[in-house]
């Protein structure tokens, strides 16, 4: 039996996890092995918006924050989010995530959920939480790319995980890449692997909300078009 877009993906979910060391300081967060009612939600929401053959377009994050897909298990949806916009409660945790808050302030003029989800998965090259120690025993959200030896420790790794993405069923010919450094070092993968047709950047959510918050519109207005291939 075929199996639809979203059972691949939640095969994918349950058994991801990253089997080698990081450099020191560095921590990975698998929110599906650490809590079990991530599982749960994630695939309710999988079940729910991706049960279908769909062939769709890959949108590239950098990785999950701890406060977002690190706990729901769902890129760019924290806890209010998929509470609020996609029906599906999570009891044990309460999270809000500033790149959420955009992405479905986006999805919600693009069409809603549904529509959305319909056309596009989201998901990153390195697909868990990363976190960083800073001392007094405080951990805060990474970025693959931030230290030169993380990147380079986890290259392969994320080579791989983005050709599972793809294996989900993903159209290749062109994507859409959140952030412009990560657009950069996607196209450094790009080249190594040659994964995808164009890259299309786009301004990341989080970068959108602290620092053109006034103009956000704009980038909404932005990401829409850009999504349509209208620009």
């Amino acid at each position: 039996m075929q199996k639809s877009f979203g059972d691949k993906v939640i095969d994918f979910n349950s058994t991801l996890h990253y089997p080698d060391k990081l450099p020191p300081g560095f921590q990975v967060i698998n929110p599906f092995m650490d809590n079990p009612e991530t599982m749960e939600v994630s695939n309710e929401f999988y079940n729910k918006f991706y049960k279908d053959y769909n062939k769709r377009k890959f949108i590239v994050g950098i990785n999950p924050s701890r406060h977002g897909a690190g706990v729901t298990g769902v890129p760019f949806t924290d806890t209010k989010r998929l509470d609020a916009v996609c029906g599906i409660k999570m009891h044990s945790a309460r999270t809000h995530e500033v790149s959420s808050v955009f992405m479905y302030e986006m999805i919600e003029q693009f069409g809603g959920a549904k529509a959305f989800y319909e056309q596009f998965y989201i998901n990153s090259p390195f697909p868990l939480a990363i976190v960083r120690e800073t001392g007094g025993g405080k951990w805060l959200n990474a970025n693959y790319y931030d230290h030169t030896i993380l990147y380079e420790t986890l290259k392969d790794y994320m080579i791989r995980t983005l050709k599972e993405h793809i294996d989900l069923g993903l159209n290749t010919s062109e994507v859409f890449v959140l952030g412009k450094k990560n657009a950069q070092f996607i196209h450094k993968l790009n080249k190594e692997a040659n994964l995808f047709g164009r890259l299309k950047a786009l301004e990341h959510p989080r970068y959108i909300q602290q620092y053109k918050f006034k103009e956000k519109q704009v980038y909404i207005d932005k990401y829409i078009l850009t999504l349509n291939d209208l620009m």
